[in-house]
């Protein structure tokens, strides 16, 4: 039997069938940043406060400990994955608590945080002489991220520059803050640090985010649900 005698279904071309490439929501997105930032920096500052006021300096640094540890804790307990940005969070202030109880000096544990914020801004701005910046490290936390994702151009040029604005805003918060921890009594220090310190990160937040969803629209990442792939019959 010739070719053109064959029957035509055995000759048929290469069907296409969906094949799912899940890509979260913009609600799914946004919520998982809420969560991250609410677990790692939000409760701790707020516990931190509010144990301050109430009863003193020592009992609100090892209760924002113990919260950070807890949170750690209950995440493995319950198989969940732990942020890197928690993870980071508990480290800094293992580190600031140890070193204000060997001083036995609670200005060397606001010191901290400024020193911390110099160092974090000028690792942030030598990661922008590598092929990942120090953002496109944290983006795993936020969004499922794969190697072809990263190296799209669009990306590169996101993760590059948030990598910049981020150190920039960590410079001006180590700046503020130890001006402040030099001029301001302790009391006064803490309400304006409560205060102007998440207005800041909220601000940088806002601009990280819409930025990510401006970049991400573009390269079709959120909401797809499915790409037509051609395979064989």
């Amino acid at each position: 039997m010739s070719l053109l005698d064959r029957p035509l279904a055995l000759t048929a071309t290469p069907c296409v069938s969906q094949v799912g490439v899940h890509r979260p929501g913009l609600g799914t997105v946004l919520r998982r940043v809420a969560l991250s930032l609410t677990v790692a920096c939000v409760v701790p500052a707020v516990i931190f406060l509010v144990c301050f006021n109430a009863f003193g300096v020592w009992p609100a640094i090892v209760v924002a400990l113990a919260w950070s540890y807890g949170a750690i804790g209950w995440r493995a307990l319950t198989g969940r994955r732990t942020s890197g940005l928690l993870v980071l969070t508990a480290i800094v202030l293992t580190g600031r608590t140890v070193i204000a109880a060997i001083a036995q000096s609670t200005f060397f544990y606001f010191l901290q945080p400024i020193i911390t914020d110099g160092v974090v801004a000028a690792t942030f701005l030598l990661s922008l002489a590598t092929s990942r910046p120090m953002v496109a490290r944290l983006a795993g936390d936020f969004y499922p991220m794969d190697a072809e994702l990263s190296l799209r151009p669009r990306m590169r040029r996101l993760f590059w520059h948030l990598t910049a604005m981020w150190a920039f805003v960590c410079l001006a918060k180590a700046a503020a803050m130890f001006w402040a921890l030099n001029s301001l009594s302790l009391s006064t220090f803490v309400a304006v640090k409560s205060i102007s310190m998440p207005a800041a990160n909220l601000l940088a937040v806002t601009v990280t985010i819409c930025s990510a969803v401006l970049v991400a629209r573009r390269e079709g990442l959120i909401g797809v649900r499915a790409t037509p792939i051609a395979v064989a019959a």
